[in-house]
């Protein structure tokens, strides 16, 4: 996604309208709640749904994990299987009826559930994007409210071109190429932010997951994408997991000692080792996708012995900025 389709994203406040959750000045409320209003803003109201990410689907499968897996991790899912999970696929923006061909529609979202033995879960929450927009709470409020701020006439430079030119980190993340998937099941995800792993002999362990499709990754042109019906990819996971589950490898790159831990927008490089954790199949669209998905209420923060935050601040911001969302669908 280029520049000037972030500042097209921008615009979309100038055509949706839509208030923001409190009427009181910016610099009074927390960054979690900045992060709320300007995602309203930007994508406008739309009560009963997530302020990003808002137009999915629920999906159900198993998880089987490799032996591999228990030993860099004490975590429950990890120790045998198969495990039941829930999961849900997105498109990006907080609009519901975005077209799943547009642009400003990616990158797609991949979150998971997985239902332990013992009656607990944990998720994951992952994109198609490897690395994230901002390394810091406020640099992503910086870059949101940035965002919100460019209208039709803003003067150049515009505020996200502003703040684009001053954290080239995210230039080079809105800048990448970011193609529509032929399918959601030909997509690879990225957990993007820092865990680290605790095995069975308290060794520790720093990683972030990768999600990768075992029918390989395709993609379609910009044009072609356009042509597609508006729920095109929604309607082919539901044809496609009808006819055979869709399978995931669940991936941990693991950091080396000098890898950054606390900066998201820092992409490990592609030699770091990586481990197979398990397999994650798909069988089944939930019957009430549309009410589940309401309910549900994916985390990063919601994790189980063996798995640890690291000093990443992202997950526990995302955290808050989710359990806005969940009271605006609410």
């Amino acid at each position: 996604m280029n520049t000037t389709q972030w500042i097209r994203v921008g615009l979309a406040s100038a055509l949706l309208g839509g208030a923001v959750l409190k009427a009181e000045p910016a610099e009074k409320k927390g960054l979690a709640m900045q992060a709320a209003d300007a995602f309203i803003q930007v994508f406008g109201g739309h009560p009963g749904f997530r302020l990003a990410h808002a137009k999915g689907i629920v999906v159900t499968g198993t998880f089987e994990p490799t032996k591999e897996a228990a030993e860099l991790s004490k975590a429950a899912h990890f120790k045998s299987g198969p495990i039941q999970v829930v999961a849900r696929f997105s498109d990006g923006t907080g609009i519901p009826q975005i077209p799943d061909g547009d642009p400003h529609g990616n990158p797609k979202g991949f979150a998971i559930r997985f239902n332990l033995p013992n009656g607990e879960n944990t998720d994951i929450v992952a994109n198609g994007l490897n690395g994230f927009v901002a390394g810091t709470p406020e640099d992503f409020v910086g870059f949101i409210s940035s965002v919100a701020a460019t209208k039709p006439d803003s003067p150049k430079p515009t505020p996200v071109e502003q703040f684009l030119g001053s954290h080239p980190a995210s230039l080079k993340y809105v800048t990448q190429p970011n193609p529509t998937p032929v399918s959601f099941a030909t997509q690879a995800y990225y957990g993007n932010n820092a865990f680290i792993f605790v095995n069975a002999e308290g060794k520790k362990q720093a990683f972030r997951y990768q999600i990768l499709p075992v029918a390989g990754e395709t993609h379609l042109e910009a044009p072609d994408a356009a042509k597609k019906p508006a729920n095109f990819l929604m309607d082919e996971i539901k044809e496609r997991i009808g006819k055979a589950p869709v399978a995931f490898r669940l991936i941990a790159q693991l950091a080396a000692p000098d890898d950054p831990t606390a900066d998201a927008t820092k992409v490990w490089p592609a030699d770091r080792k990586q481990m197979e954790l398990g397999t994650i199949k798909l069988s089944a669209v939930d019957p009430k996708s549309d009410q589940t998905q309401k309910e549900l209420e994916f985390t990063p923060t919601n994790l189980t012995d063996g798995i640890q935050l690291s000093d990443d601040p992202l997950p526990a911001f995302r955290a808050k900025v989710y359990r806005i969302s969940v009271e605006h669908r609410q």
